[in-house]
C-alpha cells in the first residue's frame, strides 16, 4: 500500500467511523449471533496472496460488524462502561501510525515525559497527596498484580504471607495472588456490612489471628467501588490497621476512582493517604480508550526493587537521570497511553468532565427514583455513583422463584436489543445492574431502559 492509496483509505475510514459514532444508537447494543457463526464464515487457511484493502474493509463490514457488541452504544448500561470519546480516538489513531515502543526514556522520551506530567495532572485532580507517583499500566487486574508482587517482595517472600480483600472483591484479586506466588490458602476474605463494604471490625479481628499464629499480613485490597454494587470500604479504618500490621495497602478504585474528581464526591479516597498504592482506570469512566489504567506509588524504590532488570542492551547514559517505565510494572514493551489521556483532559477540562460525570450519576439517581417508587422492586445497595442495582421482591410465601423471575426479567430487557443490563448475586440473591456512563447516553435512554423493565415485569 503506497502512501498515497493508505491516504485515500484513511480517508474513507475516518469516514465510516464519523459515521459509527453518529448513528450507533441505530444499531442493537448487543448481536444477534450465535456461537460459531462468525467463525463459519471465515476461512480455515490463509491467503496465499494479499488481497484489496477494498475486500478487507468489506468482509469487515459483512462479517464482523453483525459479531461486535457496541460498548459505546448510549443503551449500554451492562458491566461497567469501557467508555471512550472522539479526541481519544484520533490520538489512538496518532498513536497506531508512531508505532512507537515506550519502554524507556530513550526510546520514547517524549512519551515518558508526557506520561510523567499527565499522571501528575490526574494526580491533582483526584487529590491526591504529592507523596504519590504514578504510572500507566494496562489494566487494573495488571495493577492488583503489580501491587501484590511489590507487597511480597517487601514481606520477604510469599511464605506464610497472608493478603486480605472484601468478600465483594473483584475476581483479578484471587487471580494476582494466585500469579504472585502466594499460598492456596493466603487469601482472607472480610465480611461485609449491610452495604456491602469491607468491616474494619472484621479485618483488625483476621489481622489479629494470623499474627498470632504466626502469619504474616502481607497485603490488604480494599475496594473503592465494588463491581458487583460499587461500595466503598472505609479506606480511613483500613489504613492504620495496614500500618500497624506492616502490610501493604493497595486500593483498587478502577471505576468509581474517577468521582473522585468532583468535590463532592472525594470523601471515597479519604485515608488514601495512609495506602501504598491505588490504582484509577481513565478507560472506564474518563473518557478514554481502552486500555488506560492509572497505577499510583508511594513507594517507588520498593516497586522498582520488586520489577527492575537491568540488561547490558537496555543500559543507556541517561538512566541515572529518568524514568524508564520499563521498571514500573510487568510489560518491557509499552505503548504510548499518555497521548490519548493528555488529548482528553485538555479537550474537555476538568470542568468538562467533571459536568459529565455529574450527568451520569443525576441520571442514575433519576433511575433509582423511579425503581424505589414501584412497589415490585427493591433496591439492596446505596448508588453513590452511576450503578443502580435493583431487582423483583419475592412474592410473598415464594422467595425460591425470586430469582428466576429476577433473570428472566433480565433478558427479556436484554432481548429487545436497544439497551443492555447486566446481573450479579448480592446478599445471595440475583439483582439486576445498571450502569450509566457512556459519553452519548441522555436520558431518553435511561427512560427507555426503565419502560422496558416495566413492561418486562407485567405479569400480562
Amino acid at each position: 500500500m503506497t502512501p498515497e492509496q493508505f491516504r485515500a483509505h484513511a480517508h474513507h475510514l475516518v469516514d465510516w467511523m464519523a459515521d459509527y459514532l453518529g448513528d450507533v444508537a441505530t444499531l442493537r447494543v448487543t448481536p444477534s449471533a450465535a456461537p460459531g457463526d462468525v467463525r463459519r464464515e471465515l476461512p480455515a487457511d490463509p491467503p496465499l496472496a494479499g488481497e484489496s484493502f477494498e475486500r478487507l474493509f468489506a468482509d469487515f463490514q459483512r462479517i464482523i460488524m453483525p459479531g461486535m457488541t457496541h460498548w459505546n452504544h448510549p443503551g449500554w448500561f451492562g458491566y461497567f462502561p469501557a467508555n471512550h470519546s472522539p479526541p481519544s480516538i484520533l490520538a489512538e489513531m496518532i498513536t497506531a501510525t508512531l508505532g512507537a515502543q515506550c519502554m524507556s526514556w530513550q526510546t520514547s522520551p517524549a512519551a515518558t515525559e508526557l506520561e510523567q506530567v499527565v499522571m501528575r495532572w490526574l494526580g491533582t485532580m483526584l487529590e491526591l497527596p504529592s507523596a504519590f507517583t504514578g504510572v500507566i499500566q494496562d489494566t487494573a487486574s495488571t495493577a492488583t498484580l503489580v501491587a501484590l508482587l511489590s507487597a511480597r517482595e517487601r514481606a520477604g517472600g510469599g511464605d506464610g504471607a497472608v493478603v486480605y480483600a472484601s468478600e465483594e472483591r473483584h475476581s483479578s484479586v484471587d487471580k494476582a495472588v494466585k500469579l504472585a506466588g502466594f499460598a492456596s490458602d493466603a487469601l482472607r476474605l472480610v465480611p461485609t456490612d449491610a452495604a456491602f463494604a469491607l468491616r474494619p471490625d472484621a479485618l483488625h479481628g483476621m489481622l489479629t489471628a494470623d499474627t498470632a499464629a504466626g502469619r504474616r499480613p502481607a497485603c490488604i485490597v480494599a475496594t473503592v467501588g465494588t463491581t458487583s454494587s460499587t461500595a466503598v470500604d472505609p479506606l480511613a479504618e483500613i489504613a492504620p490497621l495496614a500500618a500497624k500490621h506492616g502490610a501493604w495497602l493497595h486500593v483498587d478504585a478502577a471505576y468509581a476512582g474517577s468521582a473522585a474528581i468532583l468535590p463532592e464526591r472525594r470523601w471515597i479516597l479519604e485515608g488514601v493517604a495512609g495506602a501504598d498504592s491505588l490504582v484509577v482506570n481513565p478507560h472506564k469512566w474518563l473518557f478514554t480508550n481502552f486500555d488506560c489504567s492509572a497505577y499510583f506509588v508511594r513507594d517507588v524504590p520498593a516497586l522498582l526493587a520488586t520489577f527492575s532488570a537491568d540488561p547490558a542492551y537496555l543500559r543507556t547514559r541517561h538512566d541515572a537521570d529518568v524514568a524508564n517505565f520499563r521498571d514500573w510494572g510487568i510489560q518491557l514493551g509499552r505503548r504510548f497511553r499518555a497521548l490519548k489521556l493528555w488529548w482528553v483532559i485538555r479537550s474537555y477540562g476538568v470542568d468538562g468532565l467533571r459536568a459529565l460525570l455529574r450527568k451520569h450519576i443525576a441520571l442514575a439517581a433519576e433511575f433509582r427514583a423511579s425503581v424505589e417508587a414501584d412497589g415490585r422492586f427493591e433496591v439492596p445497595a446505596p448508588s453513590p455513583f452511576g450503578l443502580v442495582c435493583f431487582r423483583l421482591r419475592a412474592e410473598a410465601g415464594r422467595d425460591e422463584d425470586a430469582d428466576p423471575r429476577n433473570r428472566a426479567l433480565l433478558d427479556a430487557v436484554n432481548a429487545d436489543g436497544r439497551v443492555f443490563l447486566s446481573g450479579t448475586v448480592l446478599g445471595g440473591r440475583f439483582t439486576l445492574r445498571l450502569a450509566v456512563g457512556q459519553l452519548a447516553t441522555e436520558r431518553t435512554h435511561v427512560e427507555l431502559a426503565w419502560n422496558l423493565v416495566r413492561a418486562a415485569a407485567d405479569p400480562a
